[in-house]
This record gives C-alpha cells, structure tokens and sequence, in this order.
C-alpha cells in the first residue's frame, strides 16, 4: 500500500510539472516538419512557433546583436547588446542573421559580421531561448557577382547544369556552417531557414524575369535535397516573397508543402502610411489563410520603416496598426547599419519614446517573455 500511495504522488507530481512546462499538449515525436529528419530540437521550435500567437507577436531585429547605431560587438565583446534593449530595456525574442558569403569560405558575410562571432552569439542566445532565423544573400554561381547581379544563372546550377558542381560545393559550407551550431550541451541549435526570399521581385539573381517560377521551385527542391544529404537536420523551411498583390501571386513559386514549415511574407513602407498598414493587413491575410489549411505558422518576414526619422510615432501608429490580430509569430525589422541605412529604432532616434510604448504592449513579446513558450530545457 505504501508502495502504490508513493507511485501515485510521483505520478501526480510528474503531471504538474509537465503541466509548468507548458508542454502537455505537444507529442514532438509527432510534429510533422518539411524534413522528415529532422531532429527533435527542430520540431519542438516548430511547436514554439505555432504557440507564439496564442500569446502575441515575437519581436525580431536582423543583426540584433553584431551593430547598431555608432557601436558594434566588437567594443564590448563579452556582453550581447542591441539598439532594441538599449531602448526599451529588452532583448529581442528572434535574431536574425544573413550567411551570405559562406558559400565562398570566408570569414565574414557580405555585411562584414565574423561567421565565428555570429555562431558564438547565437550560442549565447539559444541558451536565453531566443529565435535564430537565416537569410541567405549567396553570390551568383555563374557570374560570380552579388546576389543582385541577375545574370540569368538558375537553370545552370540545377542538375546537369554547368554550374552544379560549383553550387553543390557552396551547399556544402552552407550545410556544413549548420552543422556546426551547436548548444552547450553538445545538440544542434535548431534554426530557421528563409532562403531564395523575394523571388517575386526582381533584384536578385533567382528573381521574377531571372528565372522561371518552375526553375525557381527546382532550385528550391534540390537545394532542400542537398541539405537532406549533407544530414543538415536542424533546419526549418520559411517560404517568403515580396509584397503580394493576390494569393495566385504566392503561389507561382510555391515549391509544395512538403518542402516548407513556414509562410511568410516581406514588406517595406515605400508607399504613404494608410497604404503600407493596408498593404501588411491584406498580405497576412493572404498568408493566415493558407497556413491555417496548410497548418502551419506564419510570419512578417521582414519588414522596416524606409524613412527613419520622419515618424515619431511610426511603432504604435504604422507598424502596429498593420500586425496586431494577425496571427503571425513573428515580425523581424531590417537592420541597423548606420545613420543613413536603418530600419527599426535607436537610443537617439525620433520614434525611440513610441517604441517604448509599443514594447510595453502585452502582445509585443521580447524574449523574456518568448524563451519560456514551449521550452524545452533538453538540448
């Protein structure tokens, strides 16, 4: 008897603490993610994402960590700063990072950030709970100029093509640069993949008119592949065009569900103020449609105000206008490279007291808030 009543207090105290966690409703094993391989630290982000809205809206600044205004990481290398926290005293929930330039071997990427600096920061901030998401601005395999350089190139890194030896090499750094994201503990950091993005835009190599759209989800599927045989298994698949004009235009690159996680979309402000809030409003509809008969999460990809300093209230006013109720788990706003070339909010920026307030909104979630969603203290 005394045998039984102990069972049943371990028990019961198991179904409390799994209750704390904020897992009891998550079986990972049967998470479907676009890579059947794909590790359990990958699935488990998936179920953050897909619980996040439930919450509210993940705040996300690209190169949070590396520079900001009239600083860089460099000038207090042992301590993870960004312009979000000095601001509003938080840290961003998701980080985003370019790999553009892996491919070549280098040291740096193509905005001068150490690729060793980078893993070490988002080492720091995976342990902190924090989203890591990629974007991937890779040189032309053809021409060998910048992701801008639209020298048509797609068909000839596809197979049989004369360039898919080359690709297939920059795959490899690329993969091999994923596999080395590693947490303390020893297991892969698990991560968002958002390559090929704006491909319904013109200024990139793998672009509208650069390519065709069934050459472009060619591109995508055996680049998907590539990865799958280089054992990359921490990755999830964002999906991500340009601003869109109707849901037929999503999907004409579409490469199919069983190659993406994610639906997302990215939007600048380069029309009035009343058209960009339409423009986000009507976009994440198209998206929150479709992920909810697809099940999957979706997000504002990437986003920023193209005319800082102009809108004091540009946060509660523009940005927020356009998100809230939406359904997205994320929103990640451009970088912040210097005075002429920024996109979110500095310490001395004209917006810098709106942005407080809209921080201070329950459903703006920074990562003290994010890092305890589905957290799974395991890996």
């Amino acid at each position: 008897m005394n045998i039984l009543f102990k069972f049943i207090i371990l028990f019961c105290s198991f179904l409390i603490l799994t209750s704390c966690s904020g897992l009891k409703n998550a079986n990972f094993d049967t998470i479907k993610t676009a890579n059947p391989n794909a590790d359990l630290t990958s699935k488990i982000l998936l179920q953050r994402l897909k619980e996040i809205p439930y919450k509210g809206i993940a705040f996300g600044h690209q190169d949070a960590t590396m520079y900001g205004i009239n600083w860089d990481q460099s000038d207090t290398p042992n301590t993870l700063q960004s312009d979000i926290a000095m601001v509003s005293g938080k840290m961003p929930a998701v980080h985003g990072y370019d790999l553009g330039h892996i491919e070549l071997g280098l040291e740096y990427n193509l905005d001068t950030v150490a690729f060793n600096v980078m893993r070490k920061h988002i080492q720091k901030l995976h342990n902190d709970g924090a989203i890591i998401t990629f974007s991937w601005h890779l040189d032309n395999p053809k021409s060998l100029g910048s992701s801008w350089d639209t020298t048509a190139t797609v068909k000839e890194i596809l197979k049989g093509g004369e360039y898919r030896k080359r690709y297939e090499g920059w795959v490899t750094n690329l993969s091999n640069f994923f596999k080395s994201l590693k947490s303390k503990k020893g297991n892969f950091i698990p991560v968002i993949f958002r390559p090929f993005h704006e491909m319904n835009g013109s200024w990139f190599w793998w672009g509208k008119g650069n390519c065709s759209p069934e050459d472009y989800k060619s591109l995508w599927q055996e680049t998907f592949q590539l990865l799958q045989e280089n054992e990359v298994n921490n990755l999830l698949f964002a999906y991500a065009p340009n601003t869109l004009s109707s849901p037929e235009e999503f999907d004409t690159y579409y490469p199919g569900d069983q190659y993406v996680d994610i639906l997302g979309v990215d939007i600048y402000n380069y029309g009035d103020k009343d058209t960009f809030i339409a423009t986000i409003q009507n976009n994440l509809l198209i998206l929150k449609e479709k992920a909810a008969r697809q099940n999957k999460p979706f997000a504002l990809t990437e986003t920023g105000n193209t005319r800082p300093g102009n809108d004091k209230n540009w946060w509660t006013k523009t940005l927020y206008p356009g998100i809230k109720n939406s359904g997205i788990s994320w929103v990640l706003l451009w970088r912040n490279a210097r005075l002429d070339h920024y996109f979110s909010v500095y310490r001395d920026d004209i917006s810098a007291e709106d942005f407080k307030e809209f921080a201070g909104y329950k459903e703006t979630l920074f990562l003290n808030k994010v890092k305890n969603i589905n957290s799974k203290k395991t890996y």
